[in-house]
């Protein structure tokens, strides 16, 4: 299995509520009506950030810089299903990049394919 990993950063004009409430209610459901046109994903989850002391706590005792407003996986069966062929699926991969633009602040996230090794 192969995973895109997605760590996103809001826009700007966004909180951190506002941010999460939009990629859960908005772009979630987006992802999903347009999963047949997109037959090569085979999982999408998000992971949304929980903000507060916790969080605060454990960056501090690793001295890591502030966090992603939250992640996306996305599995594929391998890396030649990542391309879409098809303009049905190109067409969808392009709605969701377009919705994505309403919210992520691309320059300042990052993406990269991932190869998964289950340690336990």
């Amino acid at each position: 299995m192969i995973k895109i990993v997605f760590c996103c950063r809001r826009r700007a004009e966004l909180t951190p509520e506002d941010f999460q409430k939009r990629w859960l209610e908005v772009h979630g459901p987006l992802v999903k009506r347009l999963r047949a046109r997109l037959p090569m994903m085979r999982r999408y989850i998000q992971s949304h950030t929980i903000f507060g002391t916790m969080t605060d706590a454990l960056r501090a005792s690793r001295g890591a810089a502030e966090p992603y407003d939250g992640i996306t996986e996305v599995w594929f069966d391998g890396v030649e299903h990542l391309q879409a062929t098809d303009q049905d699926a190109l067409f969808a991969a392009q709605q969701l990049y377009e919705d994505e633009a309403q919210f992520i602040d691309f320059a300042r996230s990052a993406v990269f394919l991932t190869e998964e090794h289950e340690i336990f």
